[in-house]
């Protein structure tokens, strides 16, 4: 994706400190005791399976963030997600990060959001959120090589890794693609679907009233 994209142009001739992989970032969804959220997500959620477009419409805070701090507003959100064509990404893009969990974060301006997934609000201050990732599986093994054939260097459950390359394509089979961490001092690969950066699309919101609103749906939930 472009983003990942980006974040590998960024990735060039850094040296990363190995005490990253130490840290874990396990899931968590704070906003799961909250009735309303509940009935919010599950509603959002048949939106999504059915592809409901004005519902979708329908959340948008009238300012909601996008990719550009420029670009704010229903409109922009419309064009840019290309809403109104039939294979719009935003409801792959949405369902993915609904099934990370949530986590509340306080902007420097604005109430306080709920954020999807999880890794945006819970990120630590002290990692360098362009260089490292986390690993959203229980458990995934680091791949010698970019082939589930080749040898096993070990096993990674929701650690922060190192990330050289964002999109290593396997040797064998052209539709997968790997990411390449820094594991015990040496390259390993991780399959992509199971790393997760906290500057990826991330869904914001807020409580109004009886219900939420989306007030952002972008690259770390916008600025």
């Amino acid at each position: 994706m472009k983003l990942r994209l980006l974040a590998a142009a960024l990735l060039l001739a850094i040296t990363v400190p190995t005490w990253a992989q130490e840290r874990k970032l396990p899931p968590v969804d704070e906003g799961a005791s909250d009735r309303s959220w509940f009935l919010f997500k599950k509603r959002l959620q048949a939106a999504i399976d059915s592809r409901d477009k004005q519902f979708l419409l329908s959340i948008l805070d009238k300012n909601v963030r996008n990719q550009s701090e420029k670009t704010r507003g229903i409109a922009q959100f419309r064009r840019q997600w290309e809403l109104d064509t039939s294979d719009s990404p935003v409801w792959r893009e949405l369902q993915s990060a609904l099934l990370l969990g949530s986590a509340y974060m306080l902007r420097d301006k604005g109430a306080r959001e709920l954020c999807a997934p999880y890794i945006l609000g819970k990120w630590p201050e002290d990692v360098e959120p362009f260089k490292n990732a986390v690993v959203i599986a229980k458990e995934t093994t680091v791949r010698a090589e970019p082939s589930n054939t080749s040898a096993a260097l070990g096993a990674l459950s929701y650690d922060i890794v190192p990330i050289t390359d964002w999109e290593v394509d396997d040797k064998a089979e052209p539709k997968q693609k790997w990411v390449r961490v820094r594991f015990r001092n040496r390259d390993g690969y991780i399959l992509e679907e199971h790393v997760r950066s906290p500057v990826e699309q991330a869904a914001c919101f807020v409580k109004a009233g009886s219900g939420w609103r989306m007030t952002g749906f972008a690259p770390a939930g916008g600025e």
